[in-house]
């Protein structure tokens, strides 16, 4: 018997020695794959030795099943402590484990998926949504105290005191700014740089094009920061119909690709000059 110890501790020579213990209760284990042959012995501790088969699992290639054995203190009578199929150092194993926000990518989403947006999201930033204003019942909201005593509301310079569409609040919200979240510089870029990509002046579609999307009668500019860069197209006949695009886009569909041709005016009519109708 030939047995490899991978080990600088003394290994336990009953434990070694009790190669066939170890492969009777490997071969329960294997059942009904067939048990490969033996590889050697781990010294784990004192009297306590792991036995290696090789598995013959087709579905665990490079596997090894593991049956480590262990003897009490001045006992002869060594036993099964534990059997367990691992891995070999060339054993299939599944790809390491990703997080789920790391797996997602774009067009996963199905219908009644919810993806939420963590806190700490960098493409995200708080917005304003106008929760640090006073609710108009508050006492203090303006001129809480003199709606209270049954007269009217007045401002501390004994003007009016402002209706609520005046409110800083309400212009928020007729400005679409009432979000607690909205999207960050960082989230911008990213999505100028995605949409660059897919809708930008290096792809085929636009190298070929006569006109860039700048110029074009179907963008629909955006608003903000990104109307600077970018439109939605509104040709239906153009393959970026419906789509966030660059301004240095552009596509056969262009607005002032081709001129249609105006119709030729009918040639004079043809007069005989020479020959006499009879009457």
């Amino acid at each position: 018997m030939t047995a490899r110890t991978r080990s600088r501790r003394t290994a336990d020579q009953l434990c070694v020695e009790a190669v066939e213990l170890a492969r009777e209760a490997a071969v329960e284990a294997a059942r009904p794959q067939p048990l490969g042959p033996h590889l050697g012995v781990v010294t784990e501790g004192d009297r306590l030795v792991t036995h290696l088969f090789e598995c013959r699992d087709p579905a665990y290639r490079g596997w090894r099943w593991s049956v480590t054995v262990t003897r009490a203190a001045r006992a002869r009578h060594v036993t099964i402590d534990e059997v367990a199929l691992l891995p070999g150092p060339d054993a299939l194993l599944a790809p390491q484990w990703v997080p789920w926000s790391e797996r997602l990518r774009p067009g996963d989403l199905s219908p009644g998926d919810l993806l939420p947006a963590s806190g700490d999201d960098l493409r995200l930033e708080p917005g304003f949504t106008g929760e640090d204003e006073p609710p108009p019942n508050s006492v203090e909201a303006p001129g809480a105290a003199a709606a209270e005593a049954g007269a009217e509301p007045e401002r501390a310079d004994g003007g009016e005191v402002p209706p609520r569409r005046a409110t800083i609040a309400a212009i928020a919200e007729e400005l679409g700014l009432g979000r607690v979240r909205v999207l960050s510089r960082y989230g911008m870029r990213e999505a100028a740089e995605r949409w660059e990509e897919q809708y930008g002046p290096d792809s085929p579609m636009a190298q070929a094009a006569p006109g860039t999307c700048a110029s074009c009668g179907f963008l629909v500019p955006m608003t903000g920061s990104l109307r600077q860069a970018f439109g939605v197209c509104a040709n239906q006949y153009s393959p970026a119909d419906g789509r966030v695009v660059s301004l240095s886009f552009g596509c056969g569909a262009h607005s002032e690709a081709a001129k249609v041709p105006a119709p030729k005016p009918p040639p004079p009519p043809v007069i005989d000059h020479l020959g006499a109708d009879p009457l």
